[in-house]
């Protein structure tokens, strides 16, 4: 019988999440059921200026398991205390403000993106706190 894959996981690649991510998968049923895209700063890099060269990488990718695994959900996890979120903030203080906007804006990017080109694509925003805690968006 054929899997069924319900989503793509959109993930940093900070070691210190990849367990909490797979946690929160696991709960929300998800285990075997979704392909994965792991990257520095998850939506931050793919949406942010600095990281350009990254973002055609991933949008391919997505439209490659749209295609292949028949995927129907995006799922977004970005995290606090985000590398990538420090390096798109530049010389300005890093701090609970600046980075909230940062991650703000890559999820109104992606939302904006996936509306024009997948707007049958359920979307699904989340921030991981350092703890594993997930925060919709």
């Amino acid at each position: 019988m054929k899997k069924k894959y319900k989503a793509m996981v959109l993930s940093c690649m900070d070691p210190r999440f990849q367990t909490k991510v797979s946690n929160y998968l696991k709960r929300i049923k998800l285990t075997g059921k979704y392909s994965a895209f792991t990257i520095a700063g998850a939506a931050v890099g793919v949406t942010a200026p600095k990281f350009k060269k990254w973002h055609s990488t991933f949008w391919e990718n997505l439209n490659t398991s749209i295609k292949i695994h028949k995927i129907n959900k995006l799922i977004v996890i970005n995290h606090m205390d985000c590398g990538a979120a420090k390096i798109v903030n530049g010389v300005k203080e890093f701090n609970l403000q600046n980075e909230m906007k940062i991650h703000e804006n890559s999820f109104e990017k992606i939302k904006s993106y996936l509306r024009r080109k997948h707007p049958r694509l359920k979307l699904e925003l989340n921030l991981m706190l350092l703890n594993g805690k997930i925060e919709k968006f």
